[in-house]
């Protein structure tokens, strides 16, 4: 398969996993709203943050790592979905006056924009804590406890203190930083500890074994830092520092593919992603 149908392959199975996920989202949003759990104006708050577009990478690698343990994509869809909640509360919050500040998201008003501040608040709690119970909720669903157990842990260590949050008050709270080992620390976890999250959730949901789960780890940490170096040379911010970025960029490209020998070819459409990242369009 030459490049170009990679990337046209690579492109389909993404945007079929946009697909699932929205639909998911809408479905579960509408079922809370019809049972009156969430008032309305929350509730409109909410599915403006959570469909507003936006590729859905996040639970595209949950479900690509779940499916390449031998879990179907839609056994996995409940803990995707789950997390692509976690990742909008994120933005929803990011954009706030308070932290980025910005009024503009994928072409739209942001979500304190398009209601108020304290709504937008509010509704990145709501999806926050409903991805928590809609993990719980799988798990009971698929009578396998364990493994969305883990699950969980692994979302709730991603997205908070020792992850994204961290990340997210380091960046508010310090000078930029001065050197690319500085900014790779907050790359890991403002952006990387979900993207860890998102390859761990899929192996715990799917059973995969001690020695594939390490793999997958050890993969899903080096990725998300990638990620970020791509993201970042894409839209040439620290520009001081991108000769240095690119070349760790490449380093990390290289140990996340090494990462995942253990699990030989089965590994190589996960390995294919972070080629792409190479390229200079990101995935």
């Amino acid at each position: 398969m030459n490049e170009t149908q990679n990337s046209e392959n690579f492109m389909h199975r993404l945007q079929g996993c946009a697909t699932l996920i929205d639909a998911r989202l809408d479905a579960w949003l509408a079922n809370s709203e019809r049972h009156g759990f969430v008032p309305e104006r929350l509730a409109g708050a909410m599915r403006h943050a959570v469909l507003g577009g936006g590729k859905r990478f996040r639970p595209f690698l949950l479900i690509e790592t779940a499916r390449l343990c031998g879990l179907a994509d839609e056994a996995a869809l409940n803990a995707a979905a789950a997390l692509e909640c976690i990742h909008c509360y994120s933005l929803a919050h990011d954009d706030l006056p308070a932290m980025d500040d910005d009024d503009i998201r994928r072409g739209r008003p942001t979500v304190h924009k398009a209601f108020d501040e304290a709504t937008a608040i509010l509704a990145g709690d709501g999806l926050l804590t409903l991805a928590f119970e809609w993990i719980a909720e799988a798990g009971e669903a698929a009578g396998r406890p364990g493994p969305y157990l883990a699950a969980a842990r692994a979302l709730a260590r991603g997205a908070g203190v020792r992850g994204m949050v961290r990340g997210q008050a380091r960046d508010l709270g310090e000078a930029p930083p001065a050197d690319v080992a500085g900014l790779e620390c907050l790359h890991a976890e403002k952006t990387g500890a979900l993207f860890r999250a998102s390859i761990e959730i899929g192996a715990a949901v799917s059973g995969a074994r001690d020695g594939e789960r390490a793999a997958l780890v050890a993969f899903g940490e080096r990725f998300g830092v990638a990620f970020q170096h791509a993201d970042d040379l894409a839209d040439a911010d620290h520009a001081e520092h991108a000769a240095a970025a690119r070349a760790r960029l490449e380093t990390l490209v290289d140990e996340a593919v090494t990462s995942l020998a253990p699990l030989g070819a089965r590994g190589e459409r996960l390995a294919g992603l972070a080629r792409r990242l190479l390229l200079g369009s990101g995935p």
